[in-house]
């Protein structure tokens, strides 16, 4: 039995991808992802309780803020990651981010998926440019934030690690 989800969680659609919301059939590939080397910039490594937790704060930041991850399925099905903008508590400010799994990385996926998340948060919730924070040895992110056209602004050095804080532009249209 398939549930439907209550929110109003927009599907988008690109060429290639459909970004949609979070579903229960979603919970095997994020496990995965969680089990592999991949998850390190993430904050991977977590049982299999915090990450069905990691899954269920999702929907909540979706019904608290509008906005977060979308999963990302390829137009022929396959659920290939998950990209958003999300703001959770203690932090600055709103983030873009992305995470794709093994398998999909190299084909562009991320940068059409962010590319439409991030319009989409700009046209429904805010003009406010978005970061990026970016663990500083993780160079493949660092490259697509760069192709996204964000700038390095800050490094920061604190209790959660190295990271590098991208900012993104905002549409012309709204600037």
């Amino acid at each position: 039995m398939t549930y439907a989800m209550p929110l109003p969680i927009p599907i988008l659609k690109t060429d290639r991808l459909i970004l949609r919301e979070p579903r229960e059939t979603d919970f095997a590939a994020m496990l995965a992802f969680n089990d592999s080397p991949r998850s390190s910039f993430v904050g991977g490594g977590k049982d299999r309780q915090g990450v069905w937790r990691g899954h269920m704060s999702n929907i909540g930041h979706w019904a608290l803020r509008g906005y977060g991850f979308y999963s990302v399925d390829t137009r022929a099905g396959a659920f290939i990651g998950r990209v958003g903008v999300i703001y959770h508590d203690g932090w600055d400010e709103p983030e873009l981010a992305w995470h794709l799994y093994d398998g999909f990385e190299g084909k562009g996926y991320a940068t059409e998926a962010a590319l439409a998340a991030r319009t989409d948060y700009h046209a429904r919730i805010s003009s406010q440019p978005l970061i990026s924070y970016i663990d500083v040895t993780n160079t493949r992110s660092e490259t697509l934030a760069l192709h996204l056209g964000a700038v390095l602004e800050k490094t920061l050095n604190d209790d959660k690690g190295h990271d590098h804080v991208y900012r993104h532009p905002v549409p012309e249209a709204l600037a």
